[in-house]
C-alpha cells in the first residue's frame, strides 16, 4: 500500500523532515524558494497534506485545484494566508502551531520596545558612521520603560505575556484594550486594567500591538489613531502587517507626532515601506519576533505533529493537537 504524499512548502528543519517520511512521501522545498500561485497548485497534485508558512495563500482555488488535500498545517500563530472557512466547507482540515512560541516572541517584543524607547538602532547607526565625537547631557536620550505605562492592543498568550514582563519585572502600570475583558484573575496576574481603544492610545507611553490580522483589523491603527498618542509614545508592532497603516506611521514619525516605532511585520512584506527606511526614529527587524533556534524547531515540530496526526498516523492518530476547523474531523 503506497504511503500518502505531503509537500512541505518552504525549507525546514531536517529533524522534522525525518518525522514525516516515518509516514509519508515527502516532498520539500529544499531551495526554499517562494512558490507562485501556479507552482504551488503543481506542487500540491496527488498530495494529502501540506505544511505551509505565511508565504504561502491556501484559498478556496487552490483548495479546488487540489482536490485530494485534507490538511493544512501552518508553521506560525496566524493563519491570516489561510482561508478557513472554504477549507472547513471542503473537509480540509487547517492548523497552527500557538502556545510554543509565546514566551519567545513576548521576549522578542519586549526588547522592540526597549530599542525604540532608548533609541538603540538610532544611536548605532551614528556611532557607525563616525559621528560620535564627544558625550553630550541629551545625546540620544529615549525613555524610560520602568514606571511608565505599557498598552497593549490584542490580550492574547502573547500580549499576557507582554503585560506579565511589564508589570512584574518593570513596574509598569499595564493597560490593555480586547474584543472582550479577561477574566478578573487573569488581570490581577498581569496587573492589567481593561480600557477603551482610545483610554489606551491616549495614556500609553509604551503601545504594543499584538491582535490577529483580519478584515476587521486592517489599519485598526492609522493616522488617526496615531494622533491620538503622546508626542513622547512608542509603538512597536509584532502582530501581523496591515494592522498598522505604514504609511500614515511613517508620516507621524516624520512629524515626531510620536517619538519611536519597533515594527517586526509590515504590510505587504518582505517589501518596507519606503518612507519607513527614510525615518531615523524607527527600529526594523523581518519578522523574527519568534526566531529562536529553541522555538522554530518546536513551530516545526507541532505542525508535523499535526500532519502526521491528521492524516491518521502516529499515537493522536485523527486528533491533531491544534486545529483551527476541528469540525471537519470524524467523531473519536
Amino acid at each position: 500500500m503506497s504511503r500518502p504524499a505531503v509537500l512541505v512548502a518552504r525549507a525546514i528543519q531536517p529533524e522534522v523532515v525525518a518525522r514525516l517520511r516515518e509516514h509519508f512521501e515527502v516532498e520539500v522545498n529544499s531551495d526554499d524558494n517562494i512558490y507562485s500561485r501556479d507552482e504551488l497548485i503543481a506542487r500540491l497534485q496527488g498530495k494529502q497534506g501540506v505544511m505551509t508558512t505565511g508565504s504561502e495563500r491556501i484559498d478556496d482555488g487552490v483548495l479546488a485545484a487540489a482536490p485530494g488535500l485534507r490538511a493544512v498545517c501552518n508553521i506560525a500563530v496566524g493563519y491570516n494566508n489561510l482561508d478557513v472557512p472554504a477549507a472547513t466547507a471542503r473537509g480540509v482540515l487547517c492548523t497552527n502551531t500557538p502556545d510554543v512560541l509565546t514566551e519567545t516572541t513576548a521576549d522578542f517584543g519586549f526588547a522592540l520596545m526597549m530599542a525604540a524607547a532608548r533609541r538603540v538602532t538610532e544611536s548605532e547607526h551614528y556611532l557607525r558612521r563616525g559621528e560620535w565625537k564627544k558625550w553630550a547631557i541629551d545625546m540620544f536620550a529615549g525613555s524610560d520603560i520602568h514606571g511608565a505605562t505599557l498598552g497593549i492592543l490584542g490580550m492574547g498568550r502573547i500580549g499576557q505575556a507582554i503585560a506579565r514582563r511589564g508589570a512584574h519585572g518593570f513596574g509598569m502600570k499595564v493597560i490593555y484594550c480586547n474584543r472582550s475583558r479577561l477574566a478578573a484573575e487573569i488581570e490581577a496576574d498581569c496587573k492589567a486594567s481593561y480600557v477603551s481603544k482610545d483610554e489606551l492610545l491616549r495614556q500609553a507611553d509604551h503601545l504594543v500591538i499584538v491582535v490577529p490580522y483580519s478584515a476587521s483589523s486592517h489599519h485598526a491603527i492609522g493616522a488617526a489613531e496615531l494622533a491620538l498618542m503622546k508626542p513622547t509614545a512608542t509603538l512597536t508592532n509584532i502582530a501581523r502587517g496591515g494592522v498598522v497603516d505604514d504609511a500614515a506611521l511613517a508620516q507621524a514619525l516624520a512629524a515626531q507626532k510620536i517619538a519611536a516605532a519597533g515594527l517586526d511585520v509590515f504590510e505587504g512584506e518582505p517589501a518596507v515601506h519606503p518612507a519607513l527606511l527614510q525615518v531615523p526614529n524607527v527600529v526594523l527587524t523581518p519578522h523574527i519576533a519568534s526566531a529562536t533556534r529553541a522555538t522554530r524547531l518546536a513551530m516545526a515540530n507541532l505542525a508535523a505533529d499535526n500532519l502526521i496526526a491528521a492524516l491518521g498516523f502516529g499515537p493522536q492518530a485523527g486528533r491533531p493537537p491544534t486545529p483551527l476547523n476541528p469540525e471537519v474531523l470524524k467523531p473519536a
